[in-house]
């Protein structure tokens, strides 16, 4: 069986090994000049929030960020040049990096321009996501084969799923949203969310990969021809990402910014809409999940004790910093949790 799917999605290996390299040649290519590019451009680098953890106002403080730039310029490029353009999953695609990266992309600059980590407002930006969400979930509904369109698929049970009907129109624009801005939250160590980032992608490609063969129905996954070229997409966004990495570990060179978490974390949740994969998304971005949710936890308990905290500081990853943990050592232990729930995701696979 998995013969005969290797053979059938032969020109997709290949193409997205092409389009993985592609990108991660052009990121290291063009990785160092973007650097000094934006170093000359950004006086004192990306402002460093005085809230966060005091030790990050001395190591990370003239570091540029914008570095989102290299990641979407090096897979969008890639994209063009390997992806099949007829496809609507593609355009769908580049428009979420497109939309979610520009708006990161404005908030990054006024966040420079005026030496504030507070730019855009909150409403604001979500009024883009969610609007931009809208219409992406809309479109894909339309292109996704009519038994299946509004169903949400439940993993680890064989051929489980609950028809929403349009309230998945909703629950779709929630998990394209919600995914961008748990991304964004996470970013805030060198290396932490690109690293997780790299490791759901390659899980959604996988998934891509099966649910766009007819052996999908092997493995009681949903059948959507059109997810075929979503693997090469991920591959592109892997090889973007990695190229990034090289630059942004530690000590970074260059942060992501807002340019790229929220466009990252969009195109995550689109992906999972796509594939009709949402809540393996959950699972694979557990750590995605974790930060968000220590968030939500410091905040509820903050207003509900008059002032106390649940953590040291949140998100979680600048709990464990006033703990003592090293950042890399952070970094390392979060990536291998993001390891571990990857294993726990593509275990759903063999639920048959």
């Amino acid at each position: 069986m998995l013969q005969n799917l290797l053979t059938f999605n032969d020109d997709i290996l290949v193409r997205s090994f092409f389009a993985f390299l592609c990108a991660l040649v052009l990121a290291l290519s063009c990785g160092r000049k973007l650097i000094n590019f934006l170093h000359t451009h950004q006086t004192g680098g990306q402002p460093i929030r005085e809230d966060g953890p005091q030790s990050h106002l001395q190591t990370k403080k003239g570091t540029p960020t914008m570095g989102g730039l290299l990641i979407l310029g090096s897979a969008i490029c890639s994209v063009l040049l390997w992806c099949n353009l007829n496809n609507v999953f593609v355009w769908l695609c580049l428009l979420v990096l497109i939309v979610y990266g520009g708006t990161g992309l404005a908030d990054d600059y006024v966040k420079v321009k005026k030496h504030t980590p507070n730019a855009m407002t909150a409403k604001m930006k979500l009024f883009l996501q969610f609007a931009t969400a809208f219409f992406i979930v809309f479109i894909v509904t339309q292109n996704t084969p009519e038994d299946i369109r509004f169903n949400l698929n439940i993993p680890y049970f064989k051929s489980l799923a609950l028809n929403l009907l349009w309230f998945y129109v909703p629950f779709g624009m929630f998990v394209i949203a919600g995914a961008s801005n748990a991304v964004n939250l996470t970013d805030g160590l060198d290396g932490l969310a690109s690293g997780l980032v790299i490791i759901a992608l390659s899980v959604l490609a996988v998934f891509c990969f099966i649910g766009s063969d007819p052996l999908a129905f092997d493995f009681h996954l949903p059948y959507i021809e059109q997810c075929e070229e979503l693997v090469v997409f991920c591959a592109a966004t892997i090889g973007g990402c990695l190229g990034f990495l090289w630059f942004n570990a530690p000590k970074a060179k260059i942060f992501m910014g807002d340019t790229g978490s929220i466009a990252l974390g969009a195109l995550l949740g689109t992906i999972a809409v796509m594939c009709k994969q949402e809540l393996i998304l959950a699972v694979i971005g557990g750590v995605f999940v974790m930060e968000t949710v220590s968030v939500m936890i410091q905040v509820l308990y903050f207003k509900k004790t008059g002032g106390k905290r649940f953590f040291k500081m949140a998100p979680i990853h600048h709990h464990f910093e006033q703990l003592g943990w090293n950042e890399t050592c952070i970094v390392i232990r979060f990536w291998i949790i993001g390891l571990i729930l990857a294993i726990l995701g593509l275990a759903s696979l063999l639920s048959f």
